[in-house]
C-alpha cells in the first residue's frame, strides 16, 4: 500500500471529511488527558509508583488485545526486526514512563497547576530538542519566544523558592518521547505496545514484590479500586489511539493548536476544582509562558500562511485549522 499524499505542512491529504473525523479525534485526545487529573486520585490508597505500575501493565493487555483484533502481528514483527527503531522505542518507553509517573506524582500530590505548566512548556522544549539534537535553524522570532518562556522558568523559581522540576520534567520526558516517536517512525498502536513490552518486566515485578510484602492495594481496597485500576490501561490507550488517527488525517498546525487543550482544562481542573493557589508571581510567570506560546504560534500560522500563498493553485490543499 502506499503512503497518501502530503500537502507541504506535514498533512496527509484526504476529503474534508476525513480531515473533520482526525479533528473530532484530536480534541477527544487532548480532552481526555486534561481530565486526567480527576481519575488518579480516585485510586487512593494506592500510592503513585503503584498506579504507574498498574498503569503499564493494564496498558500492555489492552494494547495487546487491540493488535489482535487488528491483526497487526507483522507489523510488530517488522519492527521488532529493526533493532534501530527498537532502541529508539526503548528511549522513548523510558521517557514516557516517566512522564506518567512524574503526572501521577503532581496531581496525587496537589500540584496540577505545576503539572499543566509542563504541558504549557511542553511546544517550547518540543522545538529547543529541534534545534539541539536535530540542529533545525529557528527564525528571530521562535526565539525571542523561548527568551520568553525561559524568563519565564526564572521568575517560577523564584516564586516557588525551587526550579518547578515537575513541570520542567513532565516537558523534557514528553519532549524526548516526542523525539524518539519521530525518529523509531513507528504505528501508534505498534509503538505503544512495544513501549509497554519495554517497561512492563520492571512494573510487573514491582507489583509482585509490593504485594508479597503485604503492601499492595489491589484486592484489598475493594471492588471499585480493582476496576479502576485495571481501566488506567483503558483511559492509557483510547487517547493515544485517538491521537494517532487524528495524526493520519490533519496537519501539524492543527495538531500544534489542538495541544493546547489538555494544558488549559488541567489549569482549570487545578484552580476551580483542587482549590490550589495562584500567587501573583505565578500569574505572571503563567503569563510569560502563555505569552511565548502566543508569540511562537501566531509567527507560525503566519509563516505557514505565506508559504501557501506562494504555491501554485495546484499544489494548494484545503486545510481545516
Amino acid at each position: 500500500m502506499t503512503d497518501s499524499p502530503r500537502t507541504s505542512d506535514g498533512m496527509i491529504g484526504g476529503s474534508v471529511a476525513s480531515q473533520r473525523l482526525g479533528l473530532w479525534l484530536g480534541f477527544t485526545a487532548y480532552l481526555l488527558w486534561g481530565f486526567f487529573p480527576l481519575y488518579w486520585p480516585l485510586l487512593e490508597p494506592a500510592g503513585s509508583v503503584e498506579v504507574l505500575a498498574h498503569r503499564i501493565c493494564w496498558s500492555l493487555l489492552a494494547v495487546a488485545a487491540l493488535v489482535a483484533v487488528t491483526r497487526r502481528w507483522s507489523h510488530l514483527r517488522a519492527v521488532v526486526a529493526d533493532r534501530r527503531r527498537l532502541g529508539y522505542i526503548a528511549v522513548g518507553a523510558v521517557a514516557v514512563g516517566m512522564n506518567w509517573g512524574m503526572y501521577i506524582y503532581g496531581v496525587n500530590s496537589n500540584q496540577v497547576v505545576e503539572t499543566s505548566l509542563g504541558y504549557f512548556i511542553n511546544p517550547l522544549v518540543t522545538i529547543l530538542l529541534g534545534v539541539l539534537v536535530l540542529g533545525e535553524r529557528l527564525r528571530p522570532t521562535q526565539w525571542f519566544g523561548l527568551a520568553i518562556a525561559f524568563a519565564a522558568v526564572v521568575e517560577l523559581t523564584f516564586d516557588y523558592g525551587r526550579l518547578p522540576w515537575i513541570a520542567l520534567t513532565l516537558a523534557f520526558s514528553f519532549g524526548t518521547y516526542g523525539l524518539m516517536k519521530k525518529k523509531a517512525d513507528v504505528g501508534t498502536t505498534e509503538g505503544l505496545a512495544l513501549e509497554t513490552v519495554v517497561l512492563a518486566p520492571v512494573a510487573l515485578a514491582y507489583l509482585l514484590v509490593v504485594h508479597a510484602g503485604g503492601g499492595g492495594t489491589f484486592g484489598h481496597a475493594g471492588w471499585l479500586n480493582v476496576v479502576l485500576l485495571v481501566g488506567t490501561g483503558v483511559i492509557t490507550a483510547i487517547p493515544l489511539l485517538c491521537f494517532g488517527a487524528a495524526a493520519t488525517r490533519v496537519s501539524m498546525t492543527t495538531l500544534g493548536l489542538l495541544q493546547y487543550i489538555a494544558p488549559i482544562i488541567q489549569f482549570g481542573v487545578g484552580v476551580l476544582v483542587f482549590g490550589e493557589d495562584m500567587t501573583t508571581a505565578r500569574w505572571v510567570g503563567f503569563g510569560l509562558v502563555w505569552l511565548a506560546l502566543l508569540v511562537i504560534t501566531a509567527e507560525s500560522l503566519l509563516f505557514r500562511r505565506r508559504a501557501a500563498a506562494r504555491q501554485t493553485p495546484a499544489e494548494a490543499q484545503p486545510e481545516l485549522v
